[in-house]
């Protein structure tokens, strides 16, 4: 299946690291103009030096996408785009009984909000040319609510209502709108979060098993997914081959979650 984004101009996210830049390359492989966002200048510049553009092409579009601000140098950076993926999102742990309101409020509007803002500018466009993709990055654990982050799931289970609502309201449209879930993904944020849950003395081979035979025991996988793996999905999410493919909360686990749908 060759996948060709040529023409297209994509949006992506926190793509400076992990996940997000996999997606970015991935897409600009496939032939679309990528923006690549992330905070500061400054990151978005080194990581742009690191990605393979392949047959596209990258642009800058820094800019934190919490505050107004930011969200509007990305909109001037970009005014239009016909592939959106919200990958931005936090991570981390702490006991149930010990997450503070402020803690749960910066979840939401790190994890979700940023989403629906991004969504909010980009869809009428998307509809006036009756052809667009958005993709919400989600988790396992939206599904799965880990005992130790129930903060992150629940912004998570969020992410895949407003993707359904979205898709509702694009119904028709030819604008697609799908959540993906990822699995226990390999970046170095998840490095850290592995060496909080367990021996930080241990080798990364001997520690990430140990992670996912303690913690993660329902992959099928039983190891990391790695970031382009993640991607694959969302560059043939952004493709005209899934245009039948729309509402839908689409699993790249490892088969993490045990379930036959979501």
């Amino acid at each position: 299946m060759l996948i060709d984004l040529s023409g297209k101009t994509a949006l992506v996210t926190g793509s400076t690291q992990g996940i997000g830049a996999a997606i970015a390359s991935g897409l600009a492989q496939a032939g679309a103009r990528v923006a690549v966002n992330g905070r500061t200048e400054k990151s978005v510049d080194e990581s742009m030096r690191r990605m393979s553009a392949g047959r596209g092409t990258l642009i800058a579009a820094p800019g934190d996408i919490s505050t107004d601000k930011g969200a509007q140098a990305v909109f001037d950076a970009v005014p239009q785009v016909d592939v959106l993926v919200n990958n931005l999102g936090i991570f981390g742990s702490l006991p149930a009984l010990e997450i503070p309101d402020d803690e749960w409020r910066r979840y939401f509007d790190m994890n979700v909000l940023t989403a629906i803002r991004m969504i909010r500018h980009y869809l009428p466009g998307m509809t006036e040319r009756s052809w667009g993709r958005i993709q919400n990055i989600a988790s396992d654990s939206a599904v799965v609510t880990p005992a130790e982050m129930i903060h992150y799931g629940m912004s998570k289970t969020a992410l895949l209502a407003v993707s359904r609502g979205f898709a509702k309201e694009a119904a028709g449209t030819g604008v697609t709108v799908n959540s993906v879930i990822a699995g226990p993904t390999h970046t170095g944020g998840v490095e850290d979060f592995v060496y909080e849950l367990v021996d930080r003395d241990l080798p990364w081979d001997e520690a990430q098993r140990e992670f996912m035979r303690t913690h993660r025991p329902q992959s099928l996988l039983q190891r990391l997914i790695e970031p382009e793996e993640i991607a694959n999905m969302v560059v043939y999410l952004s493709s005209p081959f899934a245009s039948a493919t729309t509402g839908g909360a689409l699993r790249v686990d490892g088969g993490y979650v045990d379930s036959i749908l979501p």
